[in-house]
């Protein structure tokens, strides 16, 4: 099984559970998958994250394969600080302010927020360049 975040032409976004990676295309192809919000038909993967469970407590790591992961997570979590602090968030309307910021060349306004692969795409065609940073919970 395997589990993909999905998102709407509405930008409704939501998870599905799958018997493998081929079977979303097959679905897909067939218009057999629908928006839990609002039935829409177009239905594309999401931006995801990959987890990784364990059995042990990363707190304390135990070779160094989980000193390492544990290191990089520490990171994150102060990279997510910086951002929070220094950066204001806008949310899902991260497309439309980028632009503004980008078009106004006296803006030194720095912001994060969230964007469809679609979004992504436009913003890229127009040559403004995003950085994806993998968002952990506080308490992950």
């Amino acid at each position: 099984m395997i589990k993909y975040n999905l998102i709407c032409e509405r930008e409704h976004e939501f998870e599905s559970w799958f018997s493998n990676s081929r079977e979303f295309e097959k679905l897909k192809k067939k218009k057999l998958l629908d928006c839990i919000y609002c039935s829409s038909k177009k239905i594309e993967k999401s931006i995801m994250s990959p987890m990784i469970s364990h059995s042990t407590n990363l707190d304390k790591p135990q070779n160094k394969f989980e000193k390492d992961l544990f290191k990089e997570k520490k990171q994150l979590q102060n990279i997510r600080r910086y951002i929070e602090k220094n950066y204001e968030f806008v949310g899902t309307n991260f497309s439309k302010k980028v632009r503004e910021i980008f078009y106004d060349k006296n803006s030194k306004k720095t912001i994060y927020g969230t964007t469809t692969p679609k979004e992504r795409e436009e913003l890229a065609e127009e040559g403004i360049d995003l950085l994806s940073i993998p968002w952990i919970d506080k308490e992950n």
